[in-house]
């Protein structure tokens, strides 16, 4: 068995733990415990940035440490000191770029283990950790949700036989060499306690078949306390019956009669188990729908807040039960009713919390008060309530810390499944966790389960699953704060893999609040890296510009935790265009380099290149390396000259793949195109404050003196045989695909059609007039064909001889015209009034009078007044924040953008990274 990996069962002797030894486990975790103790108490080390709110006695019980904290890790720099290996600058390294499949090991037992609001699994991250790291790396995520970044480091040591086959076969397949298995170990933080301790509890050894007895004991304690509670008399009015669920549906007034109306009871239809859209009213006949109906609210004392309540009226419907293996239902009878009576009188449990909701920084506020909820504990029914309560309490009880933990992690499971937010499916199978993902919404019909019907196959599930998954000892350490700060050593990790949070799909801190209420531990939310235009409080509100500098934040604090010419993978799942580019921009901000985007096209199994906004509408896979010591060193000493730039494209080339190849066809590289390689140049001298010392023509002409070009793609000499190789075993050439999308977009279309096939306006404008479809962006003046033709193209009058690119166009597909001399008359005629794209020189020269005309429109966009441009040209934004950032006139830069809707400036990553550069320099000279 792999050295990370030992069995905490046979784990009962010494242990040695950061270069201690200590007498047990127990010794070790009692030690590190006072050590945390001792630093809550000192006021500084609470004022860290993500610092949950929360007492020092929550986050301690939460602690396992050194290797999990509830609160910012003291001991990360000391894990990475202790397991790490120094950066050492001439330890040769080298590897390409990988796309993964993030849909892969959804159904896996581990992964399902525990559920959180969005996660990658563990198999989907196991290749990339492979491709990337040697055993015994350190691999960090800042944003590890449930930690399955380190589920994945530590199955790249556990992982069963035929799993290894599967990966060697598929890899030599690729024609790349076998992965080197073993753990690696990791770092994982997230800004949520309550994802930091599933992450912990994923990712921390323990006894599993200790933590299945006690589970047990849990459950059949629970039977011996509260089973009374869940008893239901049969038809046969003797036989005792176990409930499974109870459904409550709220009560509503008919609009004619004002008679109460039970909705499930008049709405159901029996047979079929599904809702009318209308139904008569039970009083006075009336057609009803939902919709006519009023919600009938009633007033109740809620005694732990001693205010009163305003709540919607619920009556229980129908009980659902079993007599040993059959299952029944029936009508609510005055026993039940009596039951549920006696409950109520019950003392709300001291474990359920009494925390009220921030709904002034939440943007579930409206939706919640209407159902009369303003602290946690409403959200539970008063036998749920008991329930709950009685389950965390004897979870707590347990004498074993890490058996306490997992019994917890089981528990807290069951908290949105057994309050109000779980609704009743009448054609589902099972009521089990049957919440709406995302939002906190109470339906008005409720399944009350029983907290066996749903933690029974639960303990069962989770049993079976670390079973077959057994966590290593030493191997993680867990940390609770911001990403934007980790107490790590710079250049201390060898490989990130890192989900972000995407922009405006998730509030991961609201979300995360119900369960972290039970914990005593909550969220620093004003770190949570979302855009968040609905919260009340408009101060607590968050535009895209702030997702943007939060991710910008936690991307710097990776560029420097990482090490030099290493890789970060990032996961990115949102389908609009501003939050990507806010990403991307942040990135580079940070200093990464990007060397591939890949979307999985789930039809056809394989992976595409992503070069524009258009094509976001999937699972992005973002593959970014930190440059090595040596290229910034380089820079620091030449400057922003065009030395420099070369030395960054060559950097940059040997970072790329040379070939890929997929269902047997090689694939077009899209970083190796001329036009992404120039802005990824551009994209480094901005970070670094530098002027462009490179024009896009002088780049191009530049490019193809100094590297050889092969189907359109640029490679380092030493790569190009490698390339022709591939190539030569393949029947036909790459291909990019295209996107116009903007007047840019547009030129570079032409551009590649006109290389191909030099043609008159009318061969020209129908292909082009098909290429301006839905993806336009939305602010974009469309351009007129024959202004862009005019302005970067050049057209063949008829006069000397025939250029060469037309020559060679015509000789190769009219039979007639071939082995004809420039200047024959019958090759005049058929290349007159055709147009081309100009040699590197003369592209030059249209380029500059090109960028005077945009130049010239740019001051009119400057002396705009009034309200914003409603329509404008990104070319002439782009050319006009270019000119001003080397002229250093930061101001401009801001004031324009200013006039240019929010939408148009977030969705282009060019104009953003210019104006988002220009307000830190502003800024930091202020």
């Amino acid at each position: 068995m792999n050295d990370l990996l030992q069995s905490p069962a046979t784990n009962t002797g010494p242990v040695e733990c950061l270069g201690q030894t200590f007498s047990s486990d127990q010794a070790r975790r009692e030690h590190f415990l006072r050590l945390l103790a001792e630093k809550l108490k000192d006021p500084e080390f609470r004022k860290q940035d993500g610092f949950p709110q929360g007492t020092d006695e929550a986050i301690l019980a939460m602690s396992d440490p050194p290797y999990y904290t509830a609160c910012p890790n003291p001991w990360l720099a000391d894990f990475v000191k202790h397991y790490g290996k120094p950066y050492d600058p001439n330890e040769p390294y080298r590897r390409e770029p990988l796309a993964i499949d993030v849909s892969v090991g959804k159904t896996d037992p581990i992964y399902k283990a525990h559920s959180y609001h969005t996660k990658v699994p563990h198999l989907a991250i196991v290749p990339s950790i492979l491709h990337y790291t040697e055993p015994g790396d350190i691999v960090l995520d800042g944003f590890a949700g449930s930690g399955m970044t380190g589920v994945a480091a530590q199955w790249c040591g556990s992982a069963p036989a035929s799993y290894r086959h599967e990966i060697e076969m598929a890899w030599k397949k690729e024609g790349r060499p076998a992965p080197r298995w073993g753990a690696r170990r990791v770092v994982l933080n997230d800004l949520s306690p309550a994802a930091t301790f599933i992450a912990a509890n994923y990712n921390l050894p323990f006894d599993v078949d200790a933590f299945a007895r006690a589970g047990k004991q849990l459950l059949d304690e629970l039977e011996a306390e509260i089973g009374w509670m869940y008893e239901t008399l049969h038809s046969d009015g003797k036989t005792k019956g176990r409930i499974e669920y109870t459904v409550w549906s709220e009560v509503f007034t008919c609009p004619e009669c004002a008679g109460e109306v039970n909705f499930l009871d008049e709405a159901l239809d029996e047979d079929s188990k599904r809702v009318r859209d209308a139904f008569p009213c039970p009083h006075c006949g009336v057609e009803l729908t939902k919709k006519k109906l009023e919600r009938l609210y009633v007033s109740k004392l809620d005694r732990s807040t001693g205010k009163t309540l305003s709540t919607p009226k619920r009556e229980p419907t129908l009980i659902s039960y079993r007599i040993g293996k059959s299952r029944y239902e029936k009508k609510p009878d005055a026993d039940d009713l009596s039951l549920l009576a006696k409950i109520e009188t019950q003392p709300l449990p001291p474990e359920v919390p009494v925390v009220e909701f921030p709904y002034a920084d939440m943007w579930e506020a409206p939706r919640m008060r209407d159902k009369g909820i303003t602290h946690t504990h409403h959200l539970f029914l008063p036998r749920a309530a008991q329930a709950m309560g009685l389950l965390w309490r004897k979870a707590n009880a347990h004498p074993d810390a890490r058996t306490r933990s997992m019994l917890l992690f089981m528990v807290e499971q069951a908290i949105w499944g057994l309050s109000v937010l779980n609704r009743y499916g009448p054609t589902h199978f099972s009521q089990v966790n049957r919440m709406l993902t995302g939002v906190y919404y109470v339906a008005s019909q409720h399944s009350e389960c029983s907290p066996w019907y749903n933690l029974g196959g639960k303990l069962e599930r989770l049993t079976k699953a670390f079973h077959g998954y057994r966590a290593g000892a030493g191997v993680a350490a867990i940390s609770t704060g911001t990403a934007a700060r980790l107490p790590l050593p710079d250049a201390s990790i060898d490989y990130i893999f890192t989900d972000p949070p995407f922009g405006e799909n998730f509030p991961y801190a609201e979300l995360n609040f119900l369960v972290e209420a039970w914990h005593g531990a909550l969220t620093q939310a004003k770190l949570d890296a979302i855009v968040d235009r609905s919260k009340e409080n408009r101060a607590a509100q968050k535009s895209v510009d702030d997702y943007r500098r939060l991710m910008a934040a936690c991307f710097t604090e990776y560029y420097r935790v990482l090490k030099p010419g290493r890789w970060m993978t990032v996961v990115f799942s949102n389908t609009q265009a501003t939050v990507w580019n806010s990403l991307q921009t942040a990135m580079q901000e940070a200093g990464f380099v990007v060397a591939n985007v890949s979307a999985l096209d789930k039809q056809q199994g394989s992976f595409k290149a992503v070069t524009t906004t258009v094509a976001v509408k999937q699972d992005l896979v973002i593959s970014a390396y930190k440059p090595n010591g040596g290229l910034e060193q380089r820079f620091a000493e030449r400057g922003a000259t065009q030395e420099s730039a070369w030395d960054f494209v060559q950097t940059h080339l040997r970072q790329l793949p040379v070939a890929k190849i997929k269902a047997g066809q090689l694939e077009f590289i899209a970083e190796r195109d001329p036009r992404i390689l120039f802005d990824r140049m551009v994209a480094w001298f901005v970070r670094h404050s530098a002027a462009v010392p490179l024009s896009s023509p002088e780049f191009q002409e530049g490019l193809y003196q100094r590297f050889p070009e092969r189907d359109g793609m640029v490679f380092l000499p030493e790569q190009v045989a490698e390339y022709d190789k591939k190539r030569a075993q393949m029947a036909q050439a790459p291909q990019m695909e295209l996107f116009v999308s903007d007047e840019r977009s547009a030129i570079d279309w032409l551009t590649d059609f006109l290389k191909r096939r030099p043609s008159t306006y009318q061969e020209i404008h129908p292909e082009f007039t098909t290429q301006l479809g839905a993806g336009w962006k939305k602010h974009e003046a469309k351009p007129e064909l024959r202004a862009l033709l005019e302005d970067n193209f050049l057209k063949y009058d008829g006069s000397g001889e025939v250029p060469s690119q037309i020559h060679a166009y015509l000789s190769s597909n009219f039979k007639e015209l071939r082995g004809l001399e420039k200047s024959d008359p019958r090759l005049i005629t058929k290349a007159k009034d055709r147009w081309y794209v100009p040699d590197p020189n003369k592209a030059q020269d249209l380029e500059k009078k090109r960028e005077k005309a945009l130049l010239k429109e740019f001051e009119q966009y400057q002396q705009h007044s009034g309200r914003k441009l409603k329509e404008f040209r990104l070319e002439v934004l782009r050319t006009g924040f270019k000119d001003a950032w080397s002229r250093k006139d930061y101001q401009t830069i801001i004031k324009v953008a200013q006039k240019i809707p929010d939408e148009a400036l977030q969705e282009d990553e060019k104009l953003l990274l210019w104006y988002d550069q220009a307000l830190t320099r502003t800024e930091a000279g202020s």
